[in-house]
C-alpha cells in the first residue's frame, strides 16, 4: 500500500465525505479500494467523469459530502457539468485528480492534457492545490474547506510519484 493511497483515504475520511465517485486510474487503484472496503463511504464506479459530477451534486443537494476521484484526462470531459450544474449553483465538490501526463510519462495521448490541466483550472477559476509526498492529507482537507467556503468544486492535483 502506497502512502499516498493512504493519505489520501485519510483525507477523505477526515473530510466526513459519504459517496465517492470515481473512475479507473491506475494511479490511484489503491485509493479506490480503500473506499470500496469502507462500509462508511459509498463508492460509485461511474463510467465517465461528468456522470460521477452529476451523481455528487445530487449527493450534495440530498445534504452529504461527495468527492470524485477522476484522471486529469476526466477534466476535459467533465468540463460542461462543472460550469453549468456545480458552479452556477454554487455546489461544493471534491475532486481529487490523477496528474497524468507529466515527465516521465509512458502514454504520449496523455501528455496535452498534462500540459493544460493546471491552466484550464485556473480558467475556471478552481481552486487546485498540489501536494508533495506526505502531504496528501492535509491538502484534501484544505481543498474541501475551499469547496465548502466557495460553493464550488476544489482540486487535489496529485502527481504520479506521490502515488507511489
Amino acid at each position: 500500500m502506497s502512502s499516498g493511497a493512504m493519505d489520501a483515504y485519510q483525507g477523505l475520511k477526515g473530510c466526513g465525505i459519504g459517496l465517492v465517485a470515481s473512475v479507473p486510474c491506475i494511479n490511484m487503484r489503491e485509493l479506490i479500494d480503500l473506499v470500496r472496503a469502507d462500509p462508511q463511504i459509498e463508492h460509485l464506479a461511474v463510467t465517465r467523469e461528468e456522470e460521477g459530477v452529476g451523481i455528487c451534486a445530487g449527493y450534495h443537494l440530498g445534504g452529504r459530502r461527495a468527492a470524485i476521484l477522476m484522471q486529469n484526462s476526466g477534466l476535459g470531459n467533465s468540463i460542461n457539468a462543472l460550469a453549468s450544474l456545480d458552479m452556477l449553483y454554487g455546489i461544493p465538490l471534491l475532486m481529487i485528480i490523477s496528474h497524468r501526463g507529466v515527465e516521465g510519462e509512458q502514454v504520449s495521448a496523455q501528455v496535452p492534457m498534462g500540459q493544460l490541466t493546471v491552466p484550464l483550472l485556473e480558467a475556471m477559476g478552481l481552486p487546485c492545490i498540489v501536494p508533495e509526498a506526505g502531504g496528501v492529507e492535509q491538502s484534501i482537507a484544505q481543498a474541501w474547506e475551499e469547496a465548502e467556503r466557495r460553493g464550488c468544486p476544489s482540486t487535489v492535483l496529485v502527481r504520479p510519484e506521490v502515488w507511489r
